[in-house]
């Protein structure tokens, strides 16, 4: 029985070793990596003669060392059992990915605490992907939103351009019968000069609904 647990503990170490696309190590209970897989080589670029021994606060970034987030993560993953979130991560070369990290706690026999599993997978593009996704959702939105104020704008302007051109043609008429001495010539020459600024307006307008420059 013992040779067949060896033989299967044996076998699942192989396992996790060869493992590539995800960091799979042990802590000990203070947080000291003592296993290292290949995986975790590739990801975060240490070699285990470099790493092991090492305290995995080292792949925080110093913003969260600062706030405590190492200590947070094992003392959840201690009382609760499981840690999981999502944050940025440091590498050998000092460049940062965005990980996805599971911390479990370990326990004997007995119910004591011997150390920690934790599982790290590089999401990186990932993000990048929902990022661009979100922006072309957002391009889109704005897209369809312009459609609708373009084409609300041009009803507008075309039913206010057909007033407008009444409105003008008829001071435009009264502006010929008017005798240009009159008081009111100039105030019906400031109305017509308005109505024509208007106009230029509301072409604009048009010109905006049609998608024109």
């Amino acid at each position: 029985m013992d040779s067949q647990r060896q033989r299967s503990e044996a076998e699942f170490r192989l396992l996790v070793q060869s493992v590539t696309d995800y960091a799979i190590y042990m802590l000990d209970p203070d947080g000291n990596v003592v296993t290292w897989n290949s995986g975790a080589e590739r990801i975060k670029g240490y070699s285990d003669t470099e790493i092991i021994g090492e305290h995995f606060s080292l792949f925080f970034t110093s913003d969260d060392r600062a706030k405590g987030r190492p200590r947070i993560a094992l003392d959840t993953a201690q009382k609760a059992g499981r840690f999981e979130s999502e944050g940025w991560r440091v590498r050998k070369d000092s460049s940062q990915f965005f990980a996805s990290v599971i911390i479990d706690a370990i326990r004997n026999e007995n119910g004591d605490l011997i150390g920690f599993a934790k599982v790290t997978r590089d999401i990186t593009a990932r993000m990048a992907t929902q990022a661009e996704l979100d922006k072309k959702q957002t391009e889109l939105f704005q897209s369809q939103k312009m459609e609708v104020v373009g084409q609300l704008t041009g009803g507008f302007a075309h039913d206010f351009n057909n007033l407008l051109s009444v409105i003008l043609g008829s001071l435009e008429m009264l502006q010929k019968r008017i005798p240009a001495s009159t008081d009111a010539t100039h105030l019906l020459d400031n109305a017509i000069e308005s109505g024509r600024r208007a106009s230029a307006l509301i072409q604009r307008l048009l010109a905006f609904s049609r998608h024109e420059p």
